[in-house]
């Protein structure tokens, strides 16, 4: 399927590993001019030039942190610069430290909201005048299924995760008279190297692998490339009818209906 995003551009935030690298890689392969952000500069290159070799489609590296202002400033109006315009957002961080309530003071919990709440706010306010000038666009926000069902030992994540559908939802009520769509995609369990950090922090790593997938009936951790294939999906003219809603990529973890 032709998903007609050639020649659109688009930004992926904390992309130079995992679920972010892999969305990045997929929309280049379908020839998007991407911007692609991380704090480690080293890392973030090297994806960058792997993914233009991959795909010879232009991947612009800006360092940036997205718990900081200036930075999502500066990485949005460098893309703009460079390519002339914005199509699609996809909001990304890394999650916020593995734990218990008991596990965090108020410090924890006001760097977990800056990381995974006030990183889409801010993505979102610099780039939707963008979209508006171009007559549209797509904002995907990539968190996690524990915002249907909470996951243990992560009660930042499990919190903070909401709020973000929650900004989602009503944001899609806002922009769709601009025809922006707002899309939420939620990972199950997925092999990447935030999930190996998961389950050294659960102790025996074979043991923790099991307690993972052990609800699920695929019988299987994700891919990251199977979140990204329903990203591309999300960020095409295909799903111009497509807002507000929460998607899970999990393999069936997720039991309830709504």
């Amino acid at each position: 399927m032709d998903l007609g995003l050639a020649g659109k551009v688009g930004i992926v935030a904390a992309a130079s590993k995992g679920l972010g690298k892999a969305v990045a890689k997929r929309l280049a392969h379908e020839g998007m001019k991407l911007a692609i952000c991380a704090r480690d500069e080293t890392t973030l290159h090297a994806t960058a030039h792997e993914i233009s070799s991959l795909t010879q489609t232009e991947v612009l590296p800006i360092r940036a942190d997205v718990t900081r202002p200036d930075d999502i400033k500066n990485l949005v109006a460098e893309a703009v610069r460079r390519f002339g315009g914005l199509d699609v957002l996809v909001t990304n961080a890394g999650g916020p430290p593995p734990g218990n309530f008991f596990a965090f003071d108020d410090s924890a919990w006001e760097q977990a909201f800056s990381l995974t709440l006030m990183s889409v706010v801010r993505l979102c306010r610099e780039a939707i005048p963008y979209m508006q000038q171009r007559g549209g666009g797509r904002i995907i926000n990539i968190a996690s299924v524990s915002v249907k069902q909470p996951l243990e030992n992560l009660i930042l994540s499990n919190s903070l995760r909401l709020a973000v559908v929650g900004l989602a939802k009503s944001l899609a009520n806002e922009l769709a008279p601009f025809k922006i769509t707002v899309n939420t995609v939620c990972p199950g369990p997925t092999q990447t190297d935030r999930m190996e950090q998961l389950l050294r922090a659960m102790g025996n790593v074979e043991e923790a692998r099991r307690f993972w997938t052990k609800d699920i009936p695929m019988g299987r951790m994700g891919q990251p490339e199977e979140l990204a294939d329903l990203v591309a999906f999300l960020a095409s003219e295909n799903a111009r009818y497509i807002t507000g809603t929460v998607i899970h990529v999990d393999g069936g973890l997720v039991k309830g209906i709504f």
